[in-house]
């Protein structure tokens, strides 16, 4: 691996960080406390071509690479967790759900005004029933006439209430277990029979909207199948294997969020007439800090390059959001910890963090799951 940047990626990296220095962070607050969907930032950082960053430009996107990309999210998610959790749900799983499983024709309507942030995606897969264990999912889609008819329901959707794009997956053959699901294309403003029952609040992720979505006898037509029926399950595990790179990457932006922060309070604070910085304890808190966000970036770093080289990296995908997950809460916690009882409070952002790093261990795979799937691809 080269870990040198080329003088583009420097350039994108170095764009966004300004970015998220001058016009997130100075919001990440607000986000938080209003807790709705920061429309005009996402429109900004469409502007940017930061909303379909991976994917080719003949689809609208910016063509960046696996590890600029993630690079671009971490920076966004050390602005505001909830705008991380937005770019992820709509790039890596909804938008590459359509690139990766979608005709050419299907990614002409669909994915390219997803990756140009005209329109919002979501990807809905979960159930009340159904989260960990996808074959368990009630939603159905019958065939009927030239298209399908959907009826069922989908829970912790993120961007679910505010997406004009979702994926979303369904059982064709409800006797066929695992390969009787198939993914379709819905359209919120076009589809009869689409509803959002609510969103639902939450510790943390703030701005980003998860909502309850129900189906009522919604029709599509048969151009809206991605793929073939009965593809679903295998699409939905490969999306969220590469998803969780950009889980990983959300991660990592956290816990360099709180680390900068607590470092930056630890020389500010004085206490017994000195800074806390001078104290031992608190510089070793700081120097297990920085090597745990610094190891699990280079985690996701080696799960990017695999990716890109064509090569297997179920493995090093989950290791990468299991370990990089685990840190931000850590992380994110001795932050808390070093402000002492401010870090309990709202004046400071350092229990934002906390909030925020804690739904990296659970979405998208969860840190028992992950650990199962590590396990599995050893003993193989």
């Amino acid at each position: 691996m080269d870990f040198s940047l080329s003088a583009e990626q420097r350039q994108i990296t170095e764009m966004v960080t300004e970015f998220v220095d001058e016009e997130i962070v100075p919001v990440a607050d607000e986000i938080d406390k209003k807790d709705e969907f920061p429309e005009d930032i996402v429109a900004e950082l469409a502007e940017l071509g930061l909303m379909g960053m991976p994917f080719p430009e003949e689809y609208g996107g910016a063509g960046l690479d696996y590890h600029t990309y993630p690079a671009a999210l971490e920076e966004i998610s050390r602005g505001s967790g909830g705008l991380g959790t937005i770019v992820a749900a709509h790039i890596s799983l909804a938008g590459n759900m359509l690139y990766e499983f979608g005709n050419h024709e299907q990614k002409k309507e669909y994915l390219t005004p997803v990756a140009e942030g005209t329109d919002i995606g979501a990807f809905a897969l979960s159930e009340a029933g159904a989260g960990s264990d996808v074959p368990a999912m009630e939603t159905t889609a019958e065939e009927d006439g030239d298209g399908y008819l959907i009826n069922g329901g989908k829970l912790w959707i993120s961007n679910g209430s505010v997406a004009d794009t979702v994926t979303v997956f369904a059982k064709t053959d409800p006797d066929a277990g695992n390969k009787g699901i198939s993914s379709f294309i819905v359209r919120p403003e076009e589809d009869d029979g689409f509803i959002v029952e609510g969103t639902e609040e939450k510790l943390g992720d703030k701005g980003c909207p998860t909502a309850e979505l129900r189906f009522d006898d919604l029709w599509i037509p048969e151009d809206r199948l991605l793929g073939n029926e009965g593809d679903g399950f295998v699409q939905a595990l490969k999306t969220l294997n590469g998803g969780r790179i950009t889980i990983a990457a959300r991660s990592i932006g956290i816990a360099q969020a709180a680390l900068d922060e607590a470092t930056k309070y630890s020389q500010d604070r004085e206490q017994f007439d000195q800074p806390i910085s001078e104290f031992q304890a608190i510089q070793h808190k700081l120097a297990d800090m920085d090597t745990k966000t610094r190891a699990a970036r280079l985690l996701m770093h080696d799960a990017a390059d695999k990716k890109i080289r064509g090569e297997n990296f179920i493995k090093e995908a989950a290791q990468a959001k299991l370990y990089a997950s685990e840190v931000s809460r850590e992380v994110a916690n001795e932050g808390i910890q070093i402000h002492g009882g401010y870090g309990y409070t709202k004046d400071f952002p350092a229990e934002r963090f906390y909030r925020d790093a804690k739904l990296n261990e659970i979405y998208e795979g969860t840190s028992e799951v992950l650990r199962n799937t590590i396990a599995q691809h050893l003993l193989n």
